[in-house]
Parts: structure tokens; C-alpha cells; sequence
């Protein structure tokens, strides 16, 4: 069975289930300067060192890669986990908070789109000190940092920094090649070094953006039964305009 499938089963209780990607572990995942953010996720995943950690970064680099990680490795040391994307919860009912307390290990992804709503901050607000009474860990990720949090609920701010917080630094071209070639050898391609050269150089470099590439290259590669080339991937990308 899929991890993420396990995972699922561990909050079947919500009326909204959300699956982790497998692909998304501390395997895979390349620290880069953020060794010692890292690290604490780790930690916090498997119930051990700081209870709450809140991550930021204003682009894509790896925010939901670490916290569905620390899901992934919190599911394998047997601990109930939860994985909720802000951006896919905001337009329900904040009912989906309830009771998630009783969860060991509880991820919201993106909470500044809560920002804004008295609702969304009262309902972020109780769970955090429902997580902290029942002794649970809590991880948390925004595009901004909680200073910056252009919220209303004065004691909000202050709940959001009871633990340790990180803003992710992004990673080098050479850390990138790699989180690229990490990708690859998962999706059973082999991405020779001028291809991922290639990829960085003509294309934004965001981390995102270039694995999004790779799943299209991926798709036309099996198609086609093509190895991944220069020429095959410049034919391929730039009959993509959506790419």
C-alpha cells in the first residue's frame, strides 16, 4: 500500500482527505543551507524537540516538499499525521480544524491565506492552543514571515512564534541540479548532466517550475520512447506553451 494511502487512513476521521505525495521525503529532499531547519522538522516529526515550528519563504523553496516529508517519516515511526493545503481548505468550512488536536503531528500548509478572515484567524488561533495543551506538534508554512502577516487577530501573531521559526533560503544551481536529478532517477529517467544544464539555463529556475518540466518531459519521453535529448526536450517544452 502507498504510504500516502497510510497516511490517509490516519485522519479518516475529517471530511476532507488530502494525500501526500510520495515523492515528497526527506530522501529526496536537498537542504542545502537549510540544514538546521531541516533538522528541527525532523524532530518535531517523530514528537521529539520543539512542539510547533513555523516555516517562510516568499518563492518555492520546498515548503510543502518539508512538511509532507515530515508526514511521511511521522507515518512510518507509526504517529497519526494530518496534511492540510490552506489553498484547498479555504473555501470549506473551518470546521476542518476540529478536533485535529488528537492527531500526534498536524501540517497546514500556506496559513497566510488565512490572513483576512476573522474565521479562518479565530479557527487557527484555538488550534494552536488546542495542539499545545494536548502536548502535539504542529507545523506550520507561509510565504511571509508572522511579523509580516497581514492579519487582524492581535494574539495570533503571537501564537505563530511559540516556536522556532525559518525562512528558507533557495538553493544553488548545483543543489538544484541535483534536487532535478533526484526527481528524475524517482520517475525512472535518466537526465544527463547537459539536459539538466540545458533546463537551468533556458528556463526559470525555480524548483517548482523545473519539476513541473520534468513531469511533462517524463509523459513525452514514455509516449514517445524517446531518451530525454536537447532536442528532444527544446521540441517537446516549446511545443508546451503552457510550460
Amino acid at each position: 500500500m502507498p504510504l500516502s494511502s497510510k497516511i490517509n487512513k490516519s485522519f479518516r476521521q475529517l471530511p476532507l482527505h488530502f494525500g501526500v505525495r510520495d515523492a515528497f521525503s526527506f530522501d529526496t529532499l536537498i537542504a542545502g543551507s537549510n540544514g538546521v531547519a531541516v533538522g528541527i522538522v525532523q524532530q518535531c516529526a517523530l514528537g521529539e524537540g520543539e512542539k510547533q515550528v513555523y516555516i517562510w519563504s516568499s518563492g518555492s523553496e520546498g515548503k510543502s516538499h518539508l512538511l509532507q516529508a515530515a508526514c511521511h517519516q511521522a507515518a512510518k515511526n507509526h504517529r497519526t499525521v494530518c496534511y492540510l493545503p490552506v489553498a484547498e481548505i479555504i473555501e470549506q468550512s473551518v470546521q476542518v480544524l476540529d478536533e485535529l488536536e488528537q492527531l500526534d503531528l498536524v501540517c497546514l500548509d500556506d496559513v497566510d491565506l488565512m490572513a483576512q478572515s476573522p474565521d479562518w484567524e479565530e479557527a487557527l488561533f484555538d488550534l494552536i492552543n488546542r495542539m499545545r495543551e494536548s502536548g502535539h506538534s504542529l507545523l506550520l508554512s507561509a510565504s511571509s514571515s508572522p511579523e509580516a502577516l497581514n492579519i487582524k487577530l492581535p494574539d495570533l501573531r503571537s501564537r505563530l512564534v511559540w516556536g522556532p521559526v525559518f525562512q528558507l533560503q533557495t538553493l544553488g544551481d548545483a543543489e538544484k541540479r541535483e534536487a532535478l536529478r533526484i526527481r528524475a532517477e524517482q520517475r525512472g529517467l535518466e537526465l544527463p548532466d547537459n539536459v539538466a544544464e540545458y533546463l537551468m539555463r533556458h528556463y526559470p529556475r525555480d524548483l517548482f517550475g523545473l519539476f513541473e518540466r520534468l513531469e511533462v518531459l517524463d509523459t513525452a519521453a514514455m509516449a514517445m520512447q524517446r531518451r530525454l535529448t536537447v532536442p528532444f526536450v527544446k521540441s517537446v517544452l516549446e511545443s508546451d506553451s503552457d510550460i
